[in-house]
This record gives structure tokens, sequence and C-alpha cells, in this order.
């Protein structure tokens, strides 16, 4: 590492590391109840492990990117971190709200909306720790002695989230108007600012990777950045058909929706291009591994699967099903979760001085992780075009399809068992690596 305040970023990513074990025991839970294994319903109900499952995804990767910003920008501005204490207290904070909105989960305490099921009363907690961590970034860049697109488009990133959580705080008798402002956080969050965030480290990690020129690589940037903007905020419209709002939204949406791969596209063709280009071999490859996938998957899973089903004329038959599981896993995973992963194993050997560069468990935690979610993923496209024939056009009730399923859940679980495996894999790698130490700022 080029600057002691980096260590920052270990203890956030080491939040990440515990809360995607718990996401990924309770995406269990339900994969077995599923199959009609629910011993544990009478303590952890069904829609509790939805709702823990799915917040904590939230939660880890909002942790992580956290963790990234706190990596890159004192590299990107060329000075030491603002106020590490008080990072270490946004930290603090960060796991309390956490900890709380977890455990009132389990006791009925929660909003009741899909992604944002955190107690209203911990919303102000949130957006006051999140509005500590932005100032700290703010103030490292404004004394620092370079400005840099990368930096700026991250930062810039990680305020539009802040921004946009803020509509998801208002509360309305308006069932209509509540999941209206709903989709300015769940969909703007996922198909804009966060693809802002990744674009910012994708950038980061391009240009320690492959030696390309800066100005080449962040050229490109301004491209992704167009794209997002092209089709994230109108394809947003897809989703308010089904609230009641005016059926205009039902075209433009279809329209914007349609458009939303080309930004994923071109995130896919920059990376490949860079790689291409470099002339610098990089001795930590598993982190170019990560960095490449994360630009691949995420225009199949986000790109092309949201394409699929997202369309007006395809989205009568598959909305609400388990197609749209289908394309939310490989959409996270891809876009957010890799990306994640790849910053994490980049800065790992900096933070430690730990050279694990090129190592037969990282690679095997890489392959595994992909292949489980290709398999998982597969089983909930079977699962859900089933569903889909069964429920939307023969008419069956819900409940009599679930039988016809069990076989792709089985399915399923094994794709989730292979995925765990390279998680705890990779996770063993990570605690090899040990704590970070400043011994590492001579040998990097």
């Amino acid at each position: 590492m080029k600057y002691r305040t980096q260590k920052v970023a270990y203890w956030f990513w080491a939040l990440s590391m515990l809360l995607l074990v718990i996401q990924l025991t309770y995406g269990f839970f339900m994969g077995f109840a599923h199959l009609g294994y629910d011993g544990l319903h009478k303590w952890i109900p069904f829609n509790t492990s939805h709702t823990v499952h799915l917040n904590t995804l939230v939660v880890w990767l909002i942790s992580g990117f956290m963790g990234a910003a706190y990596y890159i920008i004192p590299e990107e501005s060329e000075t030491e971190l603002c106020c590490p204490k008080l990072a270490y207290l946004q930290l603090i904070a960060l796991t309390v709200v956490g900890v709380a909105a977890l455990t009132g989960y389990h006791f009925n305490w929660w909003e009741g909306r899909k992604f944002l099921e955190i107690p209203h009363e911990l919303d102000y907690l949130v957006a006051l720790d999140v509005v500590l961590f932005l100032a700290i970034l703010v103030i490292t860049m404004a004394k620092g002695k370079r400005r840099t697109t990368t930096s700026f488009v991250l930062v810039g990133g990680l305020v539009g989230a802040a921004l946009l959580y803020l509509p998801g705080m208002l509360q309305f008798d308006s069932q209509t108007l509540d999941s209206f402002f709903r989709w300015w956080v769940v969909h703007l969050w996922v198909e804009g600012v966060w693809e802002l965030i990744m674009g910012g480290i994708l950038a980061f990690l391009l240009i320690k990777l492959t030696g390309v020129d800066r100005e080449v690589i962040e050229k490109w940037l301004y491209v992704v950045i167009g794209l997002t903007f092209l089709s994230g905020i109108l394809g947003t419209g897809h989703h308010y058909y089904y609230i009641g709002v005016h059926k205009i939204w039902l075209i433009v949406g279809g329209i914007f929706s349609a458009l939303e791969p080309l930004a994923f596209l071109a995130m896919t063709l920059w990376a490949v291009s860079m790689y291409r280009k470099g002339e610098r071999k990089h001795p930590n490859k598993i982190a170019l591994y990560w960095t490449l996938g994360a630009a691949i998957t995420s225009f199949l899973g986000a790109g092309v699967l949201g394409l699929a089903h997202t369309l007006p004329q395809v989205n009568l038959y598959t909305h609400g099903t388990l197609v749209t599981a289908m394309h939310g896993h490989l959409a996270f995973w891809g876009a957010y979760a890799m990306i994640v992963f790849a910053i994490m194993t980049y800065a790992m050997p900096n933070l430690t001085g730990r050279k694990f560069y090129d190592t037969p468990s990282g690679r095997m935690a890489f392959w595994l992780t992909n292949v489980g979610m290709a398999i998982h993923v597969s089983a909930l496209a079977a699962a859900g075009v089933t569903q889909v024939y069964l429920e939307r056009i023969l008419g069956y009730d819900f409940g009599d399809v679930q039988k016809y399923l069990y076989p792709h859940f089985w399915v399923l679980i094994i794709g989730a068992t292979i995925f765990s495996t390279g998680i705890t894999i990779y996770l063993i790698d990570f605690i090899r690596y040990g704590l970070p130490k400043d011994e590492a700022l001579a040998t990097t």
C-alpha cells in the first residue's frame, strides 16, 4: 500500500465477508423451505429468511464499496485519508445499524418494502453514517495533490446513491406513490448510480493491472457514464405499469430498458480492450480474473438476462416470477459482488505485504463460485419458465405449481453448494492474508 490509512478498507471488507456468510446461510434456509424442508419455520419463517437474504446482500455490497473507496481515494488523490478515526467510527455505526436491523427482522420490526425493509427509525442513522463517510472522502480529495476522473466518478456514484436513498425514507398512505418512490431507490441504485461506482472501481483496477495509459481508460469511462444515464433513468418506467401509473410508462420503460444492456456491453468491451492493449504483466492474475469476470458476467446477468424478460410483451408473463430471481442473482453477482471481490483481491497483498498472487486456491475460488452461480441461475431459469407456463398460461394455482419445481430446486441447491464452497475457499484465503500492517508500506 502507498498510504498507511488505506488499512481502513480492510475492516469494511471483513464486515462484508461476515455479512456474505449470513446471506448465504439464509439463502440455504429458503432453498430447503422451497423443497418442503422448513423445520426452522417456527423460529425463522420464510419471509424472515427472504428479508435477511436480500438486505444482507445490500449491506455487504455497500460495505464493500465503502472499503473500495477508502482504498482507492487516497491513492488517486495522492494523500492520506482524512480523519481515519472517524472512518473507524463510521464502520462501527454501520455495524450497529446492520446488527439492529437484522435482529429486528426476526421480531417483525421492519417496513415490509422489498430491499428497503430496514425499520424507518434506523433510516436516519444510515443517513448520518453515509454523510460522515462522504465527508471523509470529499475532504480527502480536497486536500489531495491530484484529482482524477476515476475518483470523481467513484465518489459521484456514492453521492448519487446517498441522495437516491432519501426518497426511500418518505412514507405515503398511497401504495402507488410509495412504490413509485421505492423504485427510485431500488432501480436507480442498481441500474444507475451503482454502475458509476462499478465503473470507478473498474477503471482503477484496469489502470493498475493492465498498465494502459490513464487517459485512454478514463475516456472509456465517460462512454459508460453516458450510456448508464441514457438508459437507466427512463428504464425505471418498466416497473411503473404494474403499480398503477399512466400506461405511457410501459412504452418508455420498454424502449429504454432495451437500451440498458448497452452500458454493460460498453463495460465488457472496455475491460477486454484494455486487457489486450496492456503491456504490463501484473503478477496478481487472480485480481485480473475477477476484474474481467465482473465486466463479462455483468453484461450477461444485468444486460442480456435483463433484456430477456423486461420487454413489456415478455414481462407480462414473467413479472414477479422466478425468472426475475434468475436475472437478479446473476446481475448482482456479476455487476457488483465480483467487482468487490476484484478490488479485495488486488488490495489484500498490498495491505498485508503477503504476495499470495496466482495461487491454486485463488483460482479454485474464482471458478467454483462462477460455475456454482451458473448452475444456480440455470436452475432458477428452468424453474421460472416452468412457473410461467403453469401459472400464467395454463392457470394453475401458485401452491399447486410448487411441487413441479422441486427438481429444479434440487439443482439450485447443488449450484449453491458449489458456489458456497468457492466462497469458503476465498474466505480462508482472506483470513490467511492476516491483518494489514505498516511494514507493507515498505514492501509494496
